[in-house]
């Protein structure tokens, strides 16, 4: 089933790309998760020629979009079709704290499409929701309770810039660079079941699907192992005197 799921977005990612270049417009992708982009970068970018930029609403942003076109070629600019809507609690005295699975979960539920649905943000201060454009109307007419808390919820170009993604940085002791190692640390599981997650094909680096626990990352690549986060990776800092290295990956939390 997920293999016929991958087929049909190679399928889908070329012919938007074939499009923009025979027509001279742009076209844009829906939002693409992890395998969805490992299909872009591995498959379709080697069959075509058509220049392409990633956006997800905001700078790093996880699932993004693709717009095919060349503003030097077409002589003009388009914005993605991306809105962001930011929701808080009607009565934030009573309110629950919600997760990202309940918030997604609820729009599921209204009937909405994952491809439609970019990255869901929790903070504080409220929880920040990027759509395509044309199903935020929708969503800001339907989206009014999430588990017992009543929501409301407005479009907001008053995004926390550099603050609405947070990391946090730890330090790790490691024998080498591997990347089964380095995962093992930071999520705090066996080099067995670190090594598991890549034969699921549950690692992606820079968009890429993974399957190599020995490899290697360069720093600032940025490592998503699905069910568990993302981190970027930073790099040795030091070496102990028994020879392992002291690790800087910055957690995303």
């Amino acid at each position: 089933m997920q293999s016929d799921n991958l087929i049909r977005t190679q399928k889908r990612l070329t012919e938007l790309a074939l499009r923009a270049e025979r027509s001279s417009i742009y076209t844009f992708s829906p939002f693409l998760g992890a395998a969805e982009q490992d299909v872009f970068y591995r498959l379709v970018k080697q069959e075509i020629r058509t220049p392409v930029q990633a956006f997800g609403g905001v700078v790093g942003c996880e699932r993004i979009m693709l717009r095919f076109g060349d503003p030097e070629d077409l002589g003009y600019e388009e914005p993605f079709p991306i809105q962001c809507l930011k929701a808080t609690p009607v009565a934030p005295k009573f309110a629950e704290a919600l997760t990202h699975r309940d918030v997604l979960g609820a729009l599921m539920h209204l009937g909405i499409e994952r491809e439609t649905l970019g990255d869901i943000v929790v903070r504080e201060e409220g929880i920040y929701i990027f759509v395509q454009d044309k199903i935020a109307p929708y969503v800001l007419d339907q989206l009014t309770r999430v588990r017992h808390t009543d929501l409301r919820v407005e479009l907001t170009d008053d995004l926390p810039e550099g603050a609405l993604f947070r990391t946090e940085p730890h330090l790790l002791q490691a024998a080498g660079e591997r990347l089964d190692a380095v995962i093992a640390k930071v999520y705090h599981l066996s080099r067995a079941d670190a090594q598991a997650l890549f034969h699921r094909g549950l690692v992606f680096v820079g968009g890429r699907q993974c399957e190599s626990p020995s490899r290697e990352p360069k720093p600032d690549e940025t490592v998503s192992v699905r069910g568990y986060g993302r981190f970027i990776y930073r790099g040795p800092q030091s070496q102990t005197c028994k020879g392992k290295f002291n690790i800087l990956v910055d957690v995303y939390v």
